[in-house]
């Protein structure tokens, strides 16, 4: 964990989703999980911005709409992903498949793989 942290990814977040159900439902359920695994577990973490853009800032820093989390354990082939809504009255949605992440984000973060759901 300590060799890939970067704070490329740190993105403006609602102080209440943020300090709620982000790291209550999302952040340490995939601490959980990942303790527990018994191989290599991928996690990718971003932000997912449409238009229009909301900005913060004299930088006008971009202030995602919302935000995901894939979880992939590539001993069991196994990928499921969280997108929460970038707002202090969020609620936790049910997690979401590795096809369905893709499609609303656009990125391919697993090429060549195909993971169960």
């Amino acid at each position: 964990m300590t060799q890939s942290f970067s704070l490329a990814n740190v993105v403006p977040q609602a102080p209440a989703m943020n300090s709620g159900i982000w790291v209550d439902r999302v952040e340490n359920a995939v601490r959980e999980y990942v303790l527990r695994a018994t191989g290599d577990v991928f996690v990718f973490t971003g932000p997912i911005n449409t238009k229009p853009v909301a900005t913060i800032g004299t930088g006008k820093v971009w202030v995602p709409k919302q935000l995901f989390k894939l979880v992939y354990d590539q001993k069991l082939n196994k990928a499921w992903a969280f997108i929460v809504t970038n707002a202090d009255d969020a609620i936790m949605p049910p997690s979401i498949t590795y096809a369905a992440l893709k499609k609303a984000v656009g990125i391919e973060f697993l090429p060549g793989v195909t993971p169960k759901n």
